[in-house]
């Protein structure tokens, strides 16, 4: 028996069903997770002293975790394995067959190994180096500490364990998903003002105070923000209130449109004639999963530049005291956050989707020049729009906006096809499925192998184009200024899109007559 076999034996791990789950079952193990993390979340972690996690808050979306809380760490360990370990497989470096189910219990078996590992190993880094800091210096404290949040990130492995094996969906994606649309609600929604700007005479409800116009105590939420400035006549600072909003829903539709995008592969059942159906690749073939691991990487790259920094090592850029990168490598792989840029992506934006949904509607012999020119003309009507109400953006930002697309752009393609090859959506696993099914490709004998070579024709290109096209969108829509950040929507949108898809094809059957009639629309 190998190391990892032995390893494998004595690592717990969370039993597999032994009966079939139907729908309801499997949505009550989800939403009981879900509930759990949200709980885990407000606790906090004991000995923690909150004046440094205001800055480290960038990561909470991406790493579905939450500062101070016994959930500090996230998904950080989990994908943080997961990127090393594709890596190295999927670079030959470690030459596991994953086709073998010896190979697939390696590989499964040191992924597990490596997040716990990381849970200890970035616990004590968050601790060591500021991110997380004890009320005070006692190294019984720290070690207090260290070990609340390892287990918190351990914790969060099991979690995701029993959403993949006894709820639906994986345990990852319904966390960052949660993260994201909290953040959404509270941003759009959150009446409350800032307790440095409350009085005694404000209504206040908990820790949560209530200003009003005439005092100009502005709300959080945006929507009471550009309620509050209306009031106040104050009609541009409204406007801009407001454009994230819009941002977020443009962000949305497009996610939705693009998701549509797919390639159907005629298939024949070879015992019985006339029956056929047809196998769909996505476009964006890998899902949400490569972005998933580049934003992942880049929030890593970010919080260890942050920690060196406050170390006055500054390798990956230096920092101000909220978090953002102010010069180094950091400054040009982070997104321009100012309205100049919300408002000339939206414009663009806008112009584009407004000429795809034309092309739907109306069919045109030449639908490529329709689309250069909605961008040219978007363009035009952005720069305009930005010289007349705000101003136009810089180079700098230009040069921070290419660093971000091309981060998020390569990182995306590389994943996707690492991931293609580790998650068994490669062509060869795929027509070895089709082929259980007892179904072929029409003119071909029923073949694997004749399978395969047809599938090589769409699959290794749709990884390329899929992780290229999914990233390129996550990088555009961050320069919307969306609430939850773009990439927070795009992969939102897609892990609720693909739930749903899930849900309609394996466990329809299972549900009320009214939510079945929903599903199978």
């Amino acid at each position: 028996m190998g190391f990892l076999e032995k390893i494998g034996r004595f690592m717990p791990s969370v039993a597999e069903p032994k009966v079939h789950l139907n729908f309801k079952t499997r949505i009550m193990w989800t939403g009981i997770i879900l509930l759990i993390f949200l709980v885990l979340g407000h606790i906090v972690v004991y000995g923690v002293s909150p004046t440094a996690m205001q800055q480290f808050q960038f990561l909470e979306m991406i790493l579905g975790s939450k500062m101070g809380s016994i959930i500090t760490l996230g998904i950080g360990p989990i994908v943080t394995a997961s990127i090393i370990l594709q890596l190295l497989v999927g670079s030959k470096i470690i030459p596991w067959d994953l086709h073998s189910h010896e190979g697939r219990y390696k590989f499964q078996t040191t992924q597990k190994l490596l997040t716990i590992l990381f849970a200890v190993f970035e616990a004590f880094g968050y601790v060591v180096f500021g991110a997380i800091r004890p009320s005070t210096p006692d190294p019984t404290m720290l070690l207090i500490i260290i070990t609340q949040l390892a287990a918190g990130g351990i914790l969060v492995l099991f979690m995701d364990e029993v959403v993949s094996k006894w709820g639906i969906g994986s345990g990852v994606s319904l966390f960052i998903a949660a993260g994201v649309t909290t953040t959404i609600f509270v941003g759009a929604f959150n009446p409350c003002i800032a307790v440095e700007e409350a009085s005694q005479n404000d209504f206040h409800i908990g820790g949560c105070y209530f200003g009003n116009a005439a005092e100009s105590k502005i709300p959080f939420g945006l929507i009471p923000q550009a309620l509050t400035y209306l009031q106040m006549s104050n009609i541009a600072e409204a406007g801009i209130s407001v454009l994230p909003i819009i941002a977020t829903i443009l962000v949305f539709f497009i996610v939705i449109y693009t998701q549509a995008i797919r390639v159907e592969i005629p298939l024949a059942f070879g015992a019985f004639r006339g029956f056929a159906r047809r196998w769909p690749l996505k476009f964006f073939y890998s899902s949400n999963m490569p972005v998933i691991l580049t934003a992942a990487l880049l929030a890593n790259m970010q919080l260890i530049g942050l920690a060196f920094a406050g170390k006055s090592i500054p390798i990956l850029g230096n920092f101000d005291e909220r978090g953002t990168a102010t010069g180094g490598l950091l400054y040009y792989l982070q997104t321009p956050n100012t309205p100049a840029v919300y408002l000339f992506t939206i414009i663009l934006l806008a112009c584009v989707f407004a000429a795809g949904i034309y092309l739907i509607y109306r069919k045109s012999d030449k639908p490529y020049h329709i689309l250069l020119g909605s961008f040219v003309v978007g363009i035009v009507i952005a720069y305009l729009a930005s010289m007349t109400f705000l101003t136009v953006p810089t180079t700098s930002d230009f040069l921070r906006f290419l660093g971000h697309s091309l981060f998020l752009v390569i990182g995306s393609i590389i994943f996707s096809i690492f991931w293609v090859s580790t998650s068994g959506m490669d062509a060869k696993s795929v027509s070895e499925q089709i082929e259980g099914m007892g179904m072929q490709i029409p003119g071909f004998r029923r073949d694997p192998r004749i399978i395969e070579s047809v599938l090589n024709r769409y699959i290794p290109p749709l990884a390329v184009m899929g992780g290229l096209a999914v990233g390129l969108l996550a990088a555009v829509a961050d320069l919307t200024g969306a609430l939850g950040t773009g990439t927070g929507i795009l992969l939102t949108v897609m892990i609720i899109y693909s739930l749903y898809e899930q849900i309609s094809m394996q466990y329809a059957e299972d549900m009320h007559p009214a939510m079945r009639k929903f599903f199978k629309k």
